[in-house]
């Protein structure tokens, strides 16, 4: 019967997706449609509220690791025992390995499948293509070094070897015997690759060179072949690393052992066993100092990283680290480290400690021994308070060549200060920036996707987007002065470009990462924090999600459905408009009609149609006859009257007055009370039209001024548009002293709106620049100046599409 269930809980999600309502008459489009349709069918893995179903599972791999580095050959060489514990239903004949190392050989599909693209004039011939020397210095150092993994010795615990096929970055290795549900197995390989330059391929680790003292930094991850995920709904994790997609893996224990020169400092993902034998007396006092320090103390200093500078060494050390509990291992290593550390209490004094750490060398400067650590903290402050207390005994960050990456426990990050004429060092107002910002984002990252493990090669936006709203939370918290990119203004020119696609989009078709798998994911939950759930609910139903799924592996739909189910609020539309569509928020205010009631009284009412007349504009025709002094007839024969002179069409008589008195008397005395009340109130009664130019449904933010003055904000929920998505209207009263003056919507640009302009209503003048410039003699250029000034004048200063949020992660 299992079995059963386990193949109709696979086939539904295709069943439901092949089944999905179509409309075929009319062109009524619904917004607010049910997302069963899409999400995969819940089952006895994943339930229907978002959580952990009876049956979740995943596998568990731990590793025992020894590795050299060599320093003068820039190489690692290593040999690993993997212990693999099959926790799901299924027996397994092999297993898959990723090599990521592998991206780097000439003949890699990512390589291969590389483009180039040539650079256009505006004019309609033709440029030469351009090839940088950053491309050049790439293309020369690949085929000078010969890169990607060399495996060895795969053999199980018997010592018998294992059949492998190594298909470009995975490796499949053929069991010897099937292994069974609950079973564990393990086997041995050696493995060995050249380290890449940072700097020359733009990889996510590799080695930094110092020509001036001729050192090297090295930032060592994605440096053992790991197991591939094996999930409960996709099976083997095989797709192909091509650059973009980071990496889902499986939660395990490392012990591992790194060889290193001896006059290297080393930081590891997990915590050092051996300290007495790498560390110094005087290290190791520091270090217990650091625990309860106000700011970070220094474990090895600058001036003793300048000593290690001056001489390298033939002697060796091995430090020795353990990490439990994790996805991933990363280490980075050199004698250039600085190294400072301060101990944080979660919860106060008597929860456990994590020791928040640095590395750097002295390019890092004042800017790295000002905030580095400190960051590290706030973001551990600030992210256990939105999910959990963070679990580990470290956290740290490291200087390298890495522009920004995370694994667990350490995060590689990249600004430093610059070199001044008089040997001093100084950064600029963006690097600290810079420097702030990444280490929130990365710190942030062992959060998610590191504990909370969700599968980035399919689904970038899970760690990338969820991270980045936190760091922005965590940011504006350190100084909301800084540019977060969380912000919708933010997302707004990505909005309305043609090269978005839907943040569904796997990562490596994506076209432009940043603002698709970053900011817009960002924008959209401060969205739905701010302006639709409000701070409370929100709040809860996120924390909700990260306890969930803390040490497991969430997809799209369980993050959708836990935040549903924990806010108390349908928000289908939501993720459907914001992460399945490229619509975009581009609500219009076309109309505003002012209403009078009818009370059908005549006296009342005769009475404000004469205002109404008396306020009309004069005929031209008639001023003019005036200003030239002609008499009017009337004026010339005053003896001619009758009623009508004396009186106009708005004068009652009891013809009108007796019809009302019958109408009155038509009335149920429930009526008559209502329409006595709307009498007495006399309110002002406004129709609103708005039209969807975007095709984003989203609330609509009104901000109502009066004609004293004042200000009023109302909303009008989302759900206003379910029935007509395109155009909607809104019937607004006021108090009989409130007349309105003019309406706003979104004042605070709170929704992404891409057209401001016409969010106002009357409408305002559009603010523009007006430059002046020096005329040249040539016709021809003055006129190509004129066109450039105009097309500069109209691009709009946020476009940053191609710009990654201010993250600055790199990928090879």
């Amino acid at each position: 019967m299992k079995k059963i269930i386990t193949l109709l809980s696979l086939c539904m999600p295709l069943l439901a997706s092949a089944s999905a309502v179509q409309q075929t008459k009319g062109n009524f489009v619904d917004k607010f449609r049910q997302l069963d349709e899409i999400l995969p069918t819940p089952n006895v893995y994943r339930s229907a509220a978002g959580e952990p179903g009876e049956h979740y599972w995943q596998q568990q791999v731990d590793y025992n690791i020894a590795v050299k580095l060599d320093e003068q050959q820039r190489r690692l060489q290593g040999s690993q025992t993997i212990s693999y514990k099959n926790n799901s239903p299924h027996t397994l004949k092999y297993l898959w390995l990723q090599l990521d190392q592998n991206i780097f050989k000439s003949d890699s599909l990512a390589e291969r499948s590389k483009s180039f693209d040539q650079t256009l004039q505006p004019e309609p011939k033709a440029k030469a293509a351009k090839l940088s020397l950053d491309q050049l210095r790439r293309q020369q150092f690949m085929s000078d070094n010969q890169l990607g993994y060399e495996i060895a010795n795969v053999k199980d615990k018997n010592g018998k070897a294992l059949t492998i096929t190594i298909v470009d970055t995975l490796m499949r290795v053929d069991l010897n015997e099937p292994l069974k549900p609950g079973k564990t197995l393990s086997f041995d390989m050696d493995f060995a690759f050249n380290i890449v330059e940072e700097d020359a391929v733009g990889a996510r680790s590799g080695y930094e060179h110092f020509e001036k003292d001729g050192n090297d930094i090295f930032l060592l991850a994605q440096w053992f072949p790991r197991l591939a995920a094996y999930t409960d709904y996709e099976a083997w994790t095989n797709k192909a690393f091509l650059g973009s997609g980071e990496f889902t893996l499986e939660f395990g224990n490392y012990e591992v052992a790194i060889t290193v020169p001896a006059d290297h400092i080393v930081s590891a993902t997990g915590e050092l066993t051996n300290a007495d034998k790498v560390l110094s007396k005087t290290q190791l006092k520091r270090l217990k100092e650091a625990q309860d320090a106000k700011r970070p103390v220094f474990i090895v200093t600058e001036e003793e990283a300048l000593e290690n500078e001056k001489e390298g060494t033939r002697e060796s050390k091995t430090w020795h680290f353990k990490a439990d509990n994790v996805r991933d291992f990363a280490w980075a290593s050199s004698r250039k480290f600085i190294w400072d550390a301060k101990g944080y209490h979660q919860g106060g004094k008597e929860q456990p400690l994590v020791m928040a750490m640095s590395f750097y060398p002295k390019e890092g400067g004042d800017l790295w021994k000002k905030y580095s650590t400190e960051s590290v903290i706030h973001t551990m402050e600030v992210y256990s308070r939105y999910s959990f207390d963070y679990p580990y005994p470290v956290a740290q960050s490291v200087n390298g060549p890495v522009g920004g990456m995370e694994y667990p426990m350490i995060t590689f990050n990249g600004p430093r200060t610059k070199l001044q004429d008089d040997g001093s060092r100084t950064y600029s107002l963006a690097e600290k920036r810079f420097l702030i910002g990444v280490v929130i984002h990365e710190v942030g990252h062992i959060y998610f996707p590191m504990i909370v493990n969700s599968d980035e090669r399919q689904w970038t936006w899970m760690d990338e987007g969820l991270n980045s709203f936190l760091d922005g939370v965590a940011g504006r918290e350190w100084d909301p002065n800084i540019p977060w990119g969380v912000e919708p203004r933010d997302v707004v020119a990505y909005m309305k470009s043609d090269s978005q696609v839907p943040i569904m989009t796997q990562s490596d078709s994506v076209l432009h990462l940043g603002p698709n798998a970053y900011t817009k994911p960002a924008v959209a939950l401060n969205i739905l924090r701010e302006v639709i759930l409000g701070r409370e609910l929100f709040d809860f139903a996120f924390k909700e999600y990260a306890t969930r799924w803390k040490y497991k592996r969430p997809t799209p739909a369980d993050f959708f459905r836990t935040m549903e189910e924990a806010s108390g609020v349908d928000l289908d539309w939501f993720w459907r408009g914001w992460f399945y569509t490229t619509d975009h928020v581009d609500i219009s205010i076309d109309r505003v009609y002012q209403l009078r009631l009818d009370t059908t009284n005549p006296d009342i009412d005769y009475g404000r149609l004469r205002e109404i007349e008396k306020n009309k504009p004069m005929p031209l025709f008639v001023e003019r006859n005036r200003e030239e002094g002609k008499t009017l007839w009337i004026d010339k024969n005053p003896d001619v009257k009758d009623f009508y002179d004396d009186n106009d069409q708005f004068t009652v008589t009891n013809k009108e007055r007796n019809k009302y008195q019958m109408f009155l008397k038509d009335l149920e005395p429930w009526e008559r009370k209502v329409l006595d009340r709307a009498v007495a109130e006399d309110k002002n009664y406004y129709v609103f039209e708005f039209s969807n130019k975007g095709g984003l449904v989203m609330p609509i933010l009104l901000e109502l001024t009066y004609q004293d003055g004042s200000k009023e904000n109302r909303v009008l929920p989302a759900e206003i548009w379910r029935r007509s998505p395109k155009q909607v209207s809104k019937l607004i009263i006021t108090d009989k002293d409130k007349p309105l003056q003019s309406i706003v919507v979104d004042p605070r640009w709170e929704t992404a709106d891409v057209d401001v302009e016409n969010n106002h209503y009357p409408r305002r003048i559009i603010e523009s620049r007006i430059e002046t410039f020096k005329r040249e003699k040539s016709k021809d250029k003055v006129n190509r100046d004129i066109m450039q000034d105009i097309k500069t004048e109209l691009k709009d200063p946020n476009d940053k599409t191609e710009e990654k949020s201010g993250k600055k992660e790199q990928q090879p």
